[in-house]
């Protein structure tokens, strides 16, 4: 198994200088059927980094930029009349892939950035009543910046909600920015990205990241932190019980990318902002008090009594 995430994780680092964290947590949404979204300023690496990941792993890959113009069929599909045959035919939409790419999700109408809310949670699209299964697996890979607010439109937490994670892409150290400057006056490595793990591998790590044994314990760890959260003053909606599996899951994932058949602790720590984070919504006060959803949760982790094993 170490070998299979060793190539992908290699292969990304290709093109990706500097975000080690960030490819991992995006290795473990994808073994565990989740999304990604992605923010950070213009230029960064968002698109970049989907693009890699998406390269490295056998699958179809599609991209759609989201711009106010565009309709919900565009990525549901639509039917229509064939005048030869006089019946009305379906067309695919780009949902219908392993990777779809989300280009700038917030700048679509609501009516838009709904239509994916199907297609992300049960993994289907209902087009004129009829139910149409997408590809197995399928990932939605979205990014949105953190600046250039006019002409977008909030994600709403239901669709922030389907977001398996949320990563903060920030600027570079000043050692990566050279290599990336180097990097830069050759050949453009991403063009030149093969496939390195076929799907029979990917499966073959899902089954592994099925194996991960996480105890009793950590279990009600997770609950722990979940109740403290929707306890807290500071707090005005904590996480749901999809948002606890989700964060169970990630543990899971991130103890087998440490090449661990059982989770710890400090994998919980580890994927909690990135899995909580946007699920949460801070209170009035908070927002006036400029408090931070880390920092939050940090004490938050302070409070707990962390379980301990021999």
């Amino acid at each position: 198994m170490e070998k299979i995430v060793e190539k992908i994780v290699g292969n990304i680092k290709r093109v990706i200088i500097g975000r080690d964290e960030i490819i991992n947590y995006m290795l473990v949404s994808y073994l565990c059927d989740g999304h990604v979204l992605l923010e950070g300023d213009p230029g960064v690496g968002k698109t970049k980094l989907a693009l890699a990941l998406a390269r490295s792993i056998e699958g179809d890959f599609k991209r759609i930029q989201f711009t106010p113009d565009i309709l919900p069929s565009d990525i549901t599909g639509f039917c229509l009349f064939n005048k030869q045959t006089g019946e009305m035919e379906y067309k695919k939409g780009t949902a219908f892939c392993n990777f779809l790419l989300a280009d700038e999700i917030n700048r679509a109408s609501p009516r838009v950035q709904s239509s994916l809310l199907e297609a992300m949670e049960e993994r289907q699209v209902t087009v004129e009543g009829v139910v149409r299964k997408l590809p197995n697996p399928f990932m939605v890979i979205a990014t949105e910046n953190a600046v250039e607010n006019h002409g977008t439109y909030p994600l709403p937490e239901a669709q922030l909600d389907r977001f398996f994670m949320k990563l903060m892409l920030d600027y570079p150290s000043r050692q990566e920015w050279e290599k990336i400057l180097d990097q830069s006056e050759g050949k453009d490595p991403l063009k030149h990205l093969e496939t390195v793990v076929n799907l029979q591998e990917v499966k073959l790590l899902k089954e592994a990241l099925n194996e991960v044994y996480v105890c009793k314990e950590i279990k009600r760890y997770i609950i722990d932190i979940a109740e403290a959260i929707r306890g807290h003053d500071m707090v005005q909606a904590g996480i749901s019980p999809r948002g606890t599996i989700a964060l169970l899951k990630a543990t899971r994932g991130y103890a087998l990318l440490q090449g661990r058949s059982y989770a710890l602790p400090d994998d919980v720590h580890k994927v909690l902002l990135p899995v909580v984070g946007h699920r949460m919504i801070l209170a009035d006060h908070a927002e006036w008090k400029h408090i931070k959803v880390s920092a939050l949760l940090n004490s938050i982790l302070e409070t707990l009594t962390v379980p301990v094993f021999e």
